[in-house]
């Protein structure tokens, strides 16, 4: 049976949703049970694990209940990569990167998720085939993993509130060349080692905007203006 034959691969679903009301806190637990449960089964077994009938019983919702939340398996898996994305958002704003510059510490920062994958390849192989299969009827999912991995390197960055159309760029290829080595990694055709490498190619376009200057204060630009910086002695 093909993914597309699968009836729960390819749910009825309108194409174009409309944006869902504010959840109740009963509605975010059982949308978080849901998740887990669709992590737990794509960690035991990949993308065929997950099947709708399964983490309906998994979660202990109806089904229909299930596909109300997540039309589809990939719309569930695309949920569940930016559940695992947030949590790991977590994670890095209470053990921040070290790296001396912002190319360094969002190199660390992407290295470490990889991390993270490397520990639930299945989990990790479920979410990668899932967003490769989402379609436009995905995009309020898919988008919403493209913001959490924005934020994760803005805040590896060092926090920019308002970043330049060019650091946006920068991080923009940073997130295509993070996702094409987790493809090449899942599929045999690129080691750790080579994945370390290109991430730290990508992240020093971060080097060509300035994000990786030192911040001038306001103090020191007054100074610099009016030419009373600190003299060097000779």
């Amino acid at each position: 049976m093909t993914e597309v034959d699968n009836p729960e691969a390819a749910a009825p679903g309108p194409a174009n949703r409309s944006p869902a009301p504010p959840l109740t806190e009963r509605q975010r637990a059982r949308r978080r049970r849901i998740l887990h449960a669709t992590a737990r089964l794509a960690c035991r077994g990949g993308f065929e694990a997950v099947q709708m009938r399964e983490v309906a019983e998994s979660s202990e919702v109806a089904l229909g209940t299930l596909y109300r939340y997540f039309p589809s398996k990939v719309h569930l898996l695309v949920a569940t990569m930016q559940d695992q994305l947030e949590q790991l958002h977590g994670t890095l704003r209470k053990s921040p990167p070290a790296g001396e510059t912002a190319a360094d510490r969002v190199a660390q920062t992407l290295m470490r998720a990889f991390g993270a994958l490397q520990r639930e390849p299945r989990l990790a192989e479920a979410m990668a085939r899932a967003l490769t299969f989402a379609d436009r009827s995905v995009s309020p999912e898919v988008d919403q993993v493209s913001r959490r991995t924005t934020a994760i390197i803005l805040d590896a960055m060092g926090g920019l509130d308002r970043p330049t159309a060019d650091q946006l760029s920068a991080v923009r290829v940073i997130e295509h060349t993070w996702h094409s080595t987790l493809i090449a990694w899942l599929s045999g055709r690129a080691s750790i080692a080579q994945v370390g490498v290109d991430i730290e190619t990508a992240c020093r376009l971060l080097d060509v905007t300035g994000a990786g200057e030192p911040r001038v204060t306001g103090a020191e630009e007054r100074e610099r203006a009016h030419g009373s910086g600190p003299v060097a002695s000779g």
